[in-house]
């Protein structure tokens, strides 16, 4: 049969298809159907809506619903809000996501500035080992993503020993070779390597597992830091994450500009990546720029701030600060107990 949409009539008036009509009354659901539902005479023991909650709340650990309806309010609330506690910002992620930011910082500085006092490569590579277990065991962070996130560190570290061993006094390791490589300056130079390392697995730790927003909140709550240091602090961490992306625009510009070799493909040589260098300073600079005068217009620092979501701060955190303090201050002990310890230059 067949039915049209919509059919002038002799009135003037459109009617309307009377099977999409018919078809929108079955999908909605009338208001007497409900209460027809619910004066319907039920089972004897079937005991009503309260029975149906507490039969959900009965049924097995494994059975399909039974895991929302157990959970406490607290919980429920918490898993909408992405799996954060209620009235805080702490992630609920590994171990070194949900400490305090300060005291990670605060570790961190502590760390890098005892380093600097030790000077005995053997020290250096347990801390170096210790530091990367954990990374690996308190971070998120796969083993790959550390080993391509601590290339600038190694390169770094290769740098010293080569400078180090080529340039320092002492006692010629290999006489016949055409240049001067001694002992003693290759000894400083690995354990400067090592130094090197250990700071930077320790900053990879702490920028994988800080969010720059709770770092933010938690120098401004618990440091006691202007809101100015603290945005512009938050401005800049931010600034830095789109560095990657600038550079591989800046690039692409470059190839798309440069002439084609005979392969096909653009040249692009150490003056191209200079020019990307010089550039991609210009853009940190003018953006930088931008967000001072951002943050100026806004009022930043001009009267006291309260604080939205609060990061917490517990005995945990003070039990993070001891850990990492106590490994470090055994591990260098030993090292001076066996002989292979500190070393001052």
């Amino acid at each position: 049969m067949r039915c049209a949409l919509l059919e002038p009539r002799a009135s003037g008036r459109v009617r309307a298809c009377p099977s999409r009509a018919r078809a929108r009354r079955r999908r909605t659901p009338r208001r007497h159907d409900a209460v027809r539902a619910a004066a319907r005479p039920r089972a004897p023991g079937s005991g009503g809506p309260r029975a149906h909650a507490a039969a959900r709340l009965a049924r097995p650990a494994g059975s399909p619903g039974s895991a929302r309806a157990a959970d406490p309010p607290q919980a429920r609330r918490s898993r909408r809000a992405g799996g954060r506690v209620s009235g805080t910002t702490r992630p609920a992620g590994r171990y070194l996501e949900r400490r305090n930011p300060t005291v990670k910082l605060a570790v961190l500085f502590a760390c890098s500035l005892a380093t600097l006092f030790v000077l005995n490569p053997v020290t250096l590579g347990v801390l170096t080992m210790l530091a990367v277990v954990a990374v690996l065991t308190t971070t998120r962070l796969a083993p790959l993503q550390l080993l391509a996130a601590s290339v600038p560190f190694v390169a770094f570290g290769v740098g010293l020993v080569t400078v180090n061993a080529l340039s320092r006094p002492g006692t010629e390791l290999l006489p016949d070779l055409p240049v001067r490589l001694t002992s003693e300056g290759l000894a400083i130079g690995v354990a400067l390597a090592l130094r090197t390392t250990v700071i930077g697995m320790l900053s990879i730790a702490f920028i994988a597992s800080t969010p720059p927003r709770e770092l933010m909140t938690s120098l401004t709550q618990h440091a006691m830091l202007s809101p100015r240091f603290a945005y512009a602090l938050l401005a800049g961490f931010r600034l830095l994450q789109l560095l990657p992306s600038e550079w591989l625009s800046i690039r692409a510009a470059q190839a798309v500009r440069a002439p084609l070799g005979r392969d096909g493909m653009p040249r692009t040589g150490l003056t191209g990546f200079g020019s990307a260098a010089f550039a991609l300073l210009v853009v940190s600079i003018r953006s930088g720029e931008r967000i001072a005068q951002a943050l100026e217009s806004r009022g930043l620092g001009a009267g006291p701030r309260t604080v939205w979501r609060p990061v917490a701060l517990d005995a945990r955190d003070a039990a993070l600060a001891g850990i990492v303090l106590t490994a470090f201050t055994l591990t260098a002990a030993a090292g001076a107990a066996a002989g292979t310890g500190l070393s001052l230059v």
